[in-house]
């Protein structure tokens, strides 16, 4: 009986540490589902001309907590920020979905290296923001200045943030591409969404992506201007990106479509993905 009893608990525990893992990554994209539903929601204000203000995460973390209970929105908030950082690095280090060992898959790769790191650093800052009850709501364009400034001060400094720029305009190229083909819906688990949830799914998720790409796009032409002028000041954030598409002709409009598929996009996240997204935890 007490071997039985061992062998029962040994069994589970890979089971708990999964559950926690794919747990941590459903809260992970409430969090940043939310995240983007106050960017989009801010920024569809100045479209709509009734006030509110262009903005990054950071900015949307800081609205978040000046809200009646924020604090301690900011507290579930920033754990699922952790929690979505954590899953990004499994997927890095672990490669469930199987993304090969090729140039794209390093990449890819790469690339949830990198989002692991921004979200932890968002994660900080939501609990920074707990901790001193304060916080400005930027867009986050002073932080890309300072990161450009301190990047071209190494050894070709230009050139590397000429490649970050390309990189980031690649991606936002792609996000381009999972608009226009969604095939975003090949991760969601489809069998177990009604007919209404999969349209919606697609309506939210193709509005989403392609308006991630434009923002992508105007941070990345943002570098590589920034490196070609030398000038880090021309590097810019997502709020920044915001007010610039704003400053545009016709910017009102544009800015007020960009804004929707934020806004959709934040409700694809922390619905759709948060509901129905394919968790492949590694086993170990």
């Amino acid at each position: 009986m007490a071997q039985s009893t061992a062998e029962t608990i040994r069994n589970s525990a890979p089971h708990d540490k999964e559950r926690w893992i794919e747990l941590l990554a459903r809260c992970g994209y409430a969090a940043k589902g939310l995240v983007y539903a106050v960017i989009g929601g801010l920024a569809i204000q100045i479209a709509f001309g009734s006030g509110g203000e262009t903005t990054g995460p950071r900015g949307a973390l800081s609205e978040i907590g000046s809200q009646p209970l924020g604090q301690f929105l900011l507290v579930i908030v920033g754990i699922g920020l952790f929690g979505y950082a954590a899953w990004r690095f499994v997927q890095a280090g672990f490669d469930p979905e199987h993304k090969r060992a090729d140039a794209k898959g390093i990449a890819v790769r790469a690339g949830y290296v990198c989002s692991g790191v921004v979200y932890t650093l968002l994660g900080v800052e939501a609990i920074r923001l707990v901790v001193s009850s304060a916080g400005s709501s930027g867009g986050g364009g002073q932080s890309a200045e300072h990161w450009t400034a301190w990047l071209m001060q190494q050894p070709f400094g230009q050139v590397l943030v000429g490649l970050v720029g390309l990189a980031i305009i690649g991606t936002g190229a792609y996000q381009c591409y999972r608009a226009a083909t969604a095939d975003f819906q090949k991760m969601l688990k489809s069998h177990e969404m009604s007919a209404t949830e999969v349209t919606w799914s697609e309506r939210t998720g193709r509005a989403g992506f392609a308006a991630r790409g434009v923002v992508y796009f105007l941070i990345g032409g943002g570098l590589m201007f920034a490196a070609v002028t030398t000038d880090p000041s021309e590097a810019i954030g997502i709020g920044q990106a915001l007010s610039r598409l704003s400053n545009q002709s016709f910017g009102p409009w544009l800015l007020g479509l960009v804004a929707i598929g934020l806004i959709a996009y934040g409700l694809f996240s922390g619905l759709i993905l948060c509901r129905y997204r394919r968790i492949i935890v590694p086993r170990t």
